[in-house]
């Protein structure tokens, strides 16, 4: 008969990790350090182990791209803004693309910009409600129309697109022409890769 009783030699069982789904044994927890924080594992901090297999040069190339198109957004929608404050963010690369290429049709800046026809409509529309696109028949299909930059939308496009070059210069003071032209010239590169 085994005794019951209360005495000192009663102890807690040491905490024991619990089985994962698997029955494989959960790495060990942590305790928190003071102030409340979690300390380090054993294992150590495992978000700064790349994969298995990954190369660290395309990781790091994925992270500064993320960061890259986040600002990119940011700014577009502030250059939209800045053109005309009634525009949405995607504005701004239609009026690069009709500034830099010409009149295009509605479906071929649909293709380009990878959007449907509809949202492109919608977008046009918008544009040419505020008198900063004008559409015009296609001379080589009547049926068609090509869309236009008019007159205020040029000139308040290149306002914006020349103050923004300007902060770029500013920004990129101390860089070599050259460095700049090869991070054109790479960006470039990248772009024609990732759209084949």
């Amino acid at each position: 008969m085994h005794a019951s009783g209360t005495g000192s030699e009663d102890k807690a069982a040491p905490p024991t990790a619990s089985p994962t789904p698997g029955g494989e044994p959960a790495p060990p927890t942590a305790a928190p350090a003071p102030g409340g924080e979690p300390g380090p594992t054993a294992l150590g901090d495992a978000a700064d182990v790349p994969p298995a297999g990954v190369d660290r040069e395309f990781l790091a190339l994925e992270r500064e791209l993320a960061v890259f198109l986040r600002r990119a957004r940011a700014q577009s929608g502030e250059m939209a803004r800045e053109v005309h404050p009634e525009l949405e963010p995607a504005a701004y690369g239609l009026f690069v693309r009709l500034d830099d290429a010409g009149p295009q049709r509605a479906t071929e800046l649909a293709g380009y910009f990878g959007v449907g026809k509809a949202t492109m409509s919608r977008q046009l529309r918008a544009l040419e409600d505020l008198g900063l696109v004008a559409r015009d028949p296609d001379p080589a299909d009547g049926r068609a129309s090509l869309v236009r930059l008019t007159e205020e939308g040029r000139n308040r496009f290149r306002h914006v697109r020349d103050a923004r070059r300007e902060r770029y210069v500013r920004k990129l003071a101390d860089w070599d022409r050259s460095e700049v032209a090869e991070l054109a010239r790479l960006l470039n590169h990248f772009n024609v890769r990732a759209e084949g």
